[in-house]
């Protein structure tokens, strides 16, 4: 068969060539020869086709790239030639997995002349990675006398045969599958990667991609029309969940999401990508291998843009393809329905919280993610289930591949990819001592919080899920101090019935038995939108922490407050009912709240329905305004919790998810301290039990001031729960007391670093 050299050409011309090429390259793959036959045959194809004196084919083995069928080299350097990963061009393209297209080799920094191979006539140089399961296992390319560039329709017709290289390579096993799981220092060698701690915490296990790419098994279609209209279909598919993902309610009307929303539809419906599909199709592609292509293309030319804002686009376009690949090859399950094997770590670009709870609890061990931030749900949920989070670590998809090992320390903002043994003896070392704490912590369960002079400190959990509720016992903390009720709603993807709030609240309070649950009414809006209720001209919020949420909501959707008051008061029937309002800042608003809860005793009381024993009445102190009238509110109260992650930020001006601003967001600031301070007094004053919720109760030092502060009830995770305990049995608290009150009288100019070497000195802390 005789072919024209594909050389400059036009669209159409050039679907017409490299459809021959394929044909050409489908009659070699089904012929009865063996493989190293082929693939001389296939180098002979490609040097016509691109008018090209040398064509070579480098694959693989046992961790050196070999070259295994040339023409236009030395035949005698078939199988001798080697190179390492990164060395020469070829191993240049193999490490980056990245395409080379010279008009002089020589030139190029990372030029390797091989003597053996005779390649020193030859100027030109053009190469592409062959492709296997997202790792690169070879490397085919093209050299020319004259020194040229290869056109833009060449370099594509060489990235097409290099995915049918990949499934001849695969068919006929000439590389390792095993040693195929990586190749390159980026790509097999360890890799250290630095994120946002999210959520604090150490884990190992082997990377699970929560959205698996797709393996096409099939590149060269039998019937190019059938292949055109699977892409139809899941092109129209895609369109329709876009649009509907844009048309969510939780979405609102206006800002910046709907500009970003407007970019992703415009991908979806660009005429351009298809097109380019298309011709990839009518070239004698299957669907899948023809969307891939074109993707390959994309990444490759966006690599070349030094533009922030266009790489954000290639994400889009990259999430669009892998949604694309995904519709049309039927495989639509994220790793949780087809089901854990092993201890992992989940990487995704984000997740969900109802995503993250459809994962065995039992193998999940972590959580990375490429976005994220300290306000998202799924971190809230995570941290409810103890699961170490790392957010905003970039180039996780480069780098990390399915089932690499992953040793994720959040603590120190820090994930090793494919970790050598070295570093996986320091993890271990730091894994066991952090396992050593745990059995000390565990020990103190039966063991009750009291102080070196004798004071009895309150410790309870935070909560939010039904499957938080063995960590009371496993810890032996006194209580829920805080019941965070709209997991509920944040983890459904429809607004909770009466019912399913009524079992919920039920089973919770079962599985405290004697022990308080303070249950706080549903904080919603704001940040935490849910896709199903929709506020009443509700605009993209600058700042969502202070916005329309928590109470504010609530009063203004009674129906809301009603339900779950209801849905509360049904479950506590014959037992004491402690519920707190989130978010309030005039004492009206609590008096509103509260008269919602009385209106339905009230209606309960007329239908006969059993009653709660007693129902306890408190508030969340998180906005600043509400400690000026707390002699007007705090005899109307039970108790009074303070929420010193809101509170924080807002006293400091200081939004905690932002990373510049991370160093002020600081607890142990003088001007918290005596807030807190000056609150914790009015409450003792006015004989009303005082509770810090929230992380900095939950931190050893901080709560070694808090103590200090006046404060003798803490509500924290149940991590922490240990810590604290072992914490309270060393502190005397007149000697912190007395210290406290000097450092607020004149504040040193750092106050955690004289409260750490006070704490340090009278071996306060654990290690």
């Amino acid at each position: 068969m005789t072919n024209a050299p594909l050389g400059p050409t036009t669209t159409s011309s050039a679907v017409k060539a490299a459809r021959t090429i394929l044909t050409r390259l489908h009659e070699v793959m089904a012929s009865r020869s063996h493989a190293q036959a082929k693939l001389n045959t296939v180098v002979e194809v490609i040097g016509e086709s691109l008018d090209s004196e040398v064509c070579s084919i480098y694959l693989l083995r046992e961790g050196m790239l070999e070259l295994f069928a040339t023409r236009g080299l030395a035949q005698e350097a078939v199988h001798v030639t080697r190179m390492a990963i990164g060395e020469g061009l070829v191993g240049t393209i193999a490490a980056k997995a990245e395409m080379l297209n010279l008009a002089e080799a020589a030139a190029h920094p990372d030029f390797s002349y091989r003597p053996e191979t005779g390649e020193d006539k030859f100027h030109s140089f053009a190469g592409v990675p062959i492709v296997r399961r997202e790792r690169c296992v070879g490397v085919v390319c093209v050299q020319h006398v004259d020194p040229r560039r290869y056109e833009e329709v060449e370099i594509e017709a060489l990235q097409t045969v290099a995915m049918v290289l990949s499934e001849l390579i695969a068919n006929a096993e000439l590389v390792d599958e095993e040693e195929a799981l990586g190749l390159t220092a980026a790509q097999t060698g360890p890799e250290q990667l630095r994120g946002l701690t999210l959520v604090k915490g150490l884990a190992s296990g082997v990377a699970v991609f929560h959205q698996p790419r797709i393996t096409i098994e099939h590149v060269m279609a039998e019937d190019t029309e059938a292949e055109r209209q699977r892409v139809y279909m899941a092109f129209d598919k895609m369109r329709e969940q876009i649009d509907r993902m844009a048309g969510q309610a939780e979405f609102g009307v206006g800002g910046e999401h709907e500009e970003v929303l407007e970019t992703y539809k415009m991908f979806a419906y660009d005429e351009g990508w298809s097109r380019r599909i298309n011709e990839a199709i009518d070239s004698g592609l299957t669907a899948e291998a023809a969307i891939e292509r074109v993707q390959q293309r994309t990444r490759m030319r966006m690599r070349q843009i030094d533009d922030p804002l266009l790489a954000d686009r290639m994400h889009d376009l990259e999430d669009l393809s892998n949604r694309l690949l995904r519709i049309v090859s039927g495989q639509l399950g994220t790793a949780a329905s087809m089901g854990l094997r092993s201890d992992a770590i989940l990487i995704a670009r984000n997740l969900g919280p109802a995503e993250l709870l459809e994962y065995d609890k039992r193998r999940l061990k972590g959580v990375v993610l490429e976005e994220g931030s300290l306000t998202a749900h799924v971190v809230i949920v995570a941290r409810a289930m103890g699961i170490p989070v790392l957010g905003r670590v970039k180039s996780l998809r480069g780098i990390v591949r399915e089932g690499d090992p992953l040793l994720l320390d959040a603590d120190q903002q820090l994930l090793f990819v494919r970790p050598t043994r070295d570093m996986a003896i320091a993890f271990d070392e730091r894994f066991a001592k952090t396992r050593e704490r745990q059995a000390t912590y565990a020990a103190l369960r039966e063991v009750q919080p009291v102080t070196a002079d004798g004071t009895r400190i309150v410790v309870n959990i935070n909560a939010g899920l039904r499957e938080d509720m063995p960590n009371l016992q496993l810890t032996g903390a006194d209580g829920v101090g805080l019941f965070r009720t709209e997991f509920q709603f944040l983890v459904s993807a429809t607004l909770p019935s009466r019912e399913r709030q009524t079992r919920l609240y039920r089973e919770v309070m079962d599985s405290a038995g004697a022990k308080p649950v303070i249950f706080r009414t549903v904080d919603i809006g704001g940040d935490k939108s849910l896709p199903y209720l929709r506020h009443d001209g509700e605009d993209h919020e600058e700042n969502p922490a202070m916005g329309w949420r928590a109470l504010r909501v609530a009063l203004e959707r009674d129906g809301l407050l009603k339900v779950q008051a209801r849905a509360l008061l049904e479950a506590a029937a014959g037992r004491t009912l402690h519920v707190m309002f989130p978010m309030i800042s005039e004492p009206w608003e609590f008096d509103a709240a509260k008269a919602v809860f009385e209106g339905q005793i009230a209606h309960m009381r007329n239908l006969k329905k059993a009653l709660p024993e007693a129902v306890k009445y408190g508030a969340m102190l998180e906005v600043p305004a509400l400690a000026e009238v707390l002699d007007i509110l705090l005899p109307k109260l039970s108790f009074l919790s303070i929420g010193t992650n809101d509170l924080t930020q807002f006293l400091l001006a200081a939004d905690r998810s932002h990373p510049k601003l991370a160093e002020r967001y600081d607890w142990l600031s003088p001007a918290i301290l005596r807030f807190i301070r000056r609150i914790a007094a009015e409450g003792h004053a006015h004989n009303v039990p005082m509770t810090v919720c929230g992380e900095m109760g939950g931190r050893q030092l901080e709560a070694l001031a808090l103590l200090g502060l006046g404060i003798r009830q803490l509500s924290i995770t149940p991590a922490s729960v240990g810590p604290t305990k072992a914490l309270v049995s060393k502190v005397n608290l007149p000697e912190i007391t007395a210290a406290m009150a000097g450092w607020l009288a004149n504040p040193p100019a750092d106050m955690r670093g004289t409260l750490m070497a006070w704490a340090v000195e009278r071996d306060l802390l654990a290690d």
